[in-house]
């Protein structure tokens, strides 16, 4: 596997800053969009990446907000939700591992936590050069009409304990077009904190782009 690298891209007018890592034989890179409040140090999400890595998958784990914008957030709590905002971000992101030497022969996914879930599915609207994204605890409701026109095949994984983040799952899943499938975690709550929880949901994720982006 290669080592971390940091990595510094531009959006417009902001600068922002994420963690690479590509192992040698990588086939397909993963993008990944932190839900609110979070960002590319995300324990969680550095886990389930960890567990990419070792799938042989590229990772790239980005902050969807500057450090003034995250310090502000913090106070008003209106940008986590400004989904708009975060997927254009994220297309930002995939713009640049398109052109980057490293990354940009390999194929791309999406893994989505929280919010970030549906940054990534409104980035994904549209496009055919998105290969697989994958929802953790995600709220792709969020995503609205950008759900139709969603090309990627989808996994939305959700906690069995998160009662109404499955139904609003089950609401958008209903809306996709492109293959997608529904997995639930028996005993996970929303942050998938219980034993053995996020491992079986990491497991969840390798799979599905190891089908899609090998």
């Amino acid at each position: 596997m290669s080592d971390e690298q940091v990595a510094r891209f531009r959006v417009g007018e902001v600068a922002l800053e994420g963690n690479l890592v590509v192992p040698q034989t990588a086939r397909g890179i993963v993008l990944f969009a932190h839900g609110s409040g979070s960002g590319r140090h995300s324990p969680r999400n550095r886990y389930v990446a960890g567990v990419l890595n070792d799938s042989g998958i590229a990772t790239f784990l980005f902050d969807l907000l500057t450090a003034d914008e995250e310090r502000e957030d913090m106070i008003t709590g209106h940008l986590r939700f400004n989904i708009p905002l975060l997927a254009e971000r994220v297309v930002g992101a995939t713009d640049w591992v398109t052109k980057d030497s490293r990354t940009r022969d390999l194929r791309i996914g999406y893994f989505g936590a929280s919010t970030g879930a549906a940054a990534a599915l409104v980035a994904a609207a549209g496009r055919d050069d998105i290969a697989a994204i994958v929802s953790r605890g995600g709220r792709p409701d969020l995503a609205g009409e950008a759900l139709d026109r969603v090309q990627a095949p989808t996994l939305l994984i959700v906690g069995g304990n998160d009662a109404q983040v499955i139904a609003l799952n089950r609401s958008a899943q209903a809306r996709l077009r492109a293959a997608n499938e529904l997995r639930i975690v028996p005993g996970a709550s929303h942050l998938f904190e219980e034993p053995g929880a996020l491992e079986q949901a990491a497991k969840l994720a390798a799979e599905w782009f190891e089908r899609y982006l090998g």
